[in-house]
């Protein structure tokens, strides 16, 4: 599973990071990034839904 984070499109909601905490984070400026070793925390129905609930799509899945 590859996760792609477009961060122009990325508003900062934090819903990612609330959905799946062991996988997406916020950095500084408030922009979702992936954690360091995010691969072994994943967990298929819980990145589908944080992909779902982004306000802006900005998270894909291939």
């Amino acid at each position: 599973m590859q996760i792609s984070i477009d961060r122009d499109r990325c508003i900062g909601a934090g819903q990612c990071a609330l959905t799946a905490p062991k996988v997406f984070t916020q950095d500084d400026d408030g922009f979702s990034e992936l954690l360091p070793g995010y691969e072994e925390a994943l967990d298929g129905a819980t990145v589908k839904e944080a992909v779902r609930v982004c306000p802006v799509q900005a998270i894909s899945l291939d």
